[in-house]
C-alpha cells in the first residue's frame, strides 16, 4: 500500500501518466497530476477519484518550480511528459528536434532540481525511456537519443543524489494517445502492424506500464535500473 504517500506525475492527464495516477490512487496514495492542458486535467480528475491536478509545462522551469514549492514533502515523482519529432536529421529545422530532446532530458533535470529536497526517505524519481534506446528506428533518431539519455540519467543521478532512488521505464510500442498526435492518419494501425512481429504480438497497454512504474516506486532496493516493458520488441 501507498497510504500517506505523495506521488507527483508530470504528464499525468492521459495515457501512461493517467494509468499511473489510477494505480497509485488505488493503493491509497495522494496523487498530483501535472499537465500543460487544463481540459485534459479536468477530464483526468473526473476519471480518477480524489486526483489532485495542477497546470504546468515541463518546458517552463518557473511553472515546474511553482508546482513543487507548494508541497511540504514528496515520496515519488514519475515523469511521463515527452513526445518526439519524426523525420531524418536533415528534414526539419534543427530547433524543432532540439525542443523534443530538451523536453525529455533537460525537462527531467528541471523536475529533479525543483523536487529533490522534498523527497522523503525511500522516495524515488522514475523517468521514461524507450525501445529506440536499444533499437534505433529510421526517422526517430531524436527519440532514440533522448530516451537513452533519460535512462542514463537515472543511473548517474542514483549516485549523485543517493539514497534517493532513480529509475527508468523503457517503453515499447504502447497504446497511448501520443501516437495519434504524431501520426493522425494511421498511427494506431501502423503500430499494431509493427507489434505483431514481437514475441508478445500486440501493443503494450498503459496499465501494464503503470504496474512497472508502481513496482519501482514501492521496491526500496531498486535504483539506477531500467525496466523494459516492450513485449520483447528489443529482441527482434
Amino acid at each position: 500500500m501507498m497510504t500517506d504517500q505523495q506521488v507527483v506525475i508530470i504528464g499525468g492527464s492521459e495515457g501512461i501518466g493517467l494509468a499511473v495516477a489510477k494505480a497509485a490512487r488505488a493503493l491509497g496514495a495522494t496523487v498530483l497530476a501535472v499537465s500543460r492542458t487544463r481540459a485534459k486535467l479536468e477530464a483526468a480528475q473526473a476519471a480518477v477519484s480524489g486526483l489532485e491536478i495542477r497546470e504546468a509545462d515541463i518546458n517552463d522551469v518557473a511553472s515546474i518550480q511553482e508546482v513543487f514549492s507548494g508541497l511540504p514533502a514528496v515520496d515519488h515523482v514519475y515523469i511521463a511528459a515527452g513526445s518526439t519529432k519524426v523525420g531524418g536529421p536533415l528534414d526539419h529545422p534543427l530547433s524543432e528536434f532540439r525542443q523534443k530532446f530538451d523536453e525529455r532530458l533537460w525537462g527531467s533535470i528541471d523536475v529533479v532540481r525543483a523536487a529533490h529536497h522534498l523527497i522523503r526517505p525511500g522516495g524515488s524519481f522514475t523517468f521514461t525511456g524507450g525501445l529506440s534506446s536499444d533499437r534505433p528506428v529510421s526517422g526517430a533518431w531524436v527519440s532514440g537519443i533522448a530516451t537513452m539519455a533519460t535512462e542514463q540519467l537515472a543511473r548517474v543521478l542514483a549516485l549523485e543524489f543517493a539514497p534517493i532512488r532513480f529509475n527508468a521505464i523503457a517503453l515499447g510500442y504502447t497504446d497511448t494517445p501520443m501516437w495519434d498526435h504524431i501520426f493522425p492518419d494511421n498511427g494506431a494501425q501502423a503500430l499494431k502492424d509493427v507489434a505483431k512481429k514481437n514475441p508478445i504480438p500486440r501493443l503494450v497497454t498503459a496499465d501494464e506500464v503503470a504496474q512497472a512504474v508502481l513496482l519501482l516506486m514501492q521496491n526500496g532496493a531498486i535504483t539506477g535500473e531500467t525496466i523494459h516493458v516492450d513485449g520483447g520488441a528489443r529482441l527482434v
